[in-house]
This record gives structure tokens, sequence and C-alpha cells, in this order.
């Protein structure tokens, strides 16, 4: 039998401001790896994510970047990264 800990794994979000978009793992998780940046702009292209300086549609961003063909979930998310930066996402009053 499951010990009582493993099964209370969810986290409780508190209340507050929301945050629009999709997280970058989000997006990447349901893409198939390696993949052609026109692939995922096809597929993906539309979806909205999370940035440190607000939202921004992912065909945006890709434009950014020079890559054709990403081999791997970590060289995608890299490559977005770079241009999207590293940092908190801000939150909006709602």
């Amino acid at each position: 039998m499951a010990d009582d800990s493993e099964d209370n794994l969810a986290v409780e979000l508190g209340e507050g401001p929301a945050v629009e978009g999709a997280p970058l793992a989000r997006v990447s998780a349901r893409l198939m790896w390696g993949s052609e940046k026109s692939a995922i702009e096809a597929r993906e292209g539309d979806t909205v994510l999370r940035t440190p300086d607000g939202p921004r549609e992912l065909a945006d961003v890709l434009t950014a970047v020079d890559s054709t063909y990403f081999g791997t979930r970590q060289e995608f998310e890299n490559a977005v990264r770079d241009v999207i930066g590293h940092g908190p996402v801000p939150t909006t009053e709602g």
C-alpha cells in the first residue's frame, strides 16, 4: 500500500493575479523530437507563451531563432529562452 505522503503530491495554488500564456515546458512537452522549426510553428505557432516581458506568440519568438531543426526538447527550450529571456514571469492584476 502506498504511503499517505505519496498520495498527496498535488501543489495547491494560491489565489492571486492570473498569468497569461502557457509555460514553455508545457508547449515543448506536446511536441516530438527531433522537429523542424517549420513543423513546430505549424503545430504550435499560435500558442501564447509566458515570458519575462509578458505574453508572446511562439511564432513570433521562432522568427528570432536561427536554428531550423531541434534534435531534443532541451535544444528547443534553450533556443526559445535565448530569445524570450530567463527570469520571473510578471503577473497581472485581474
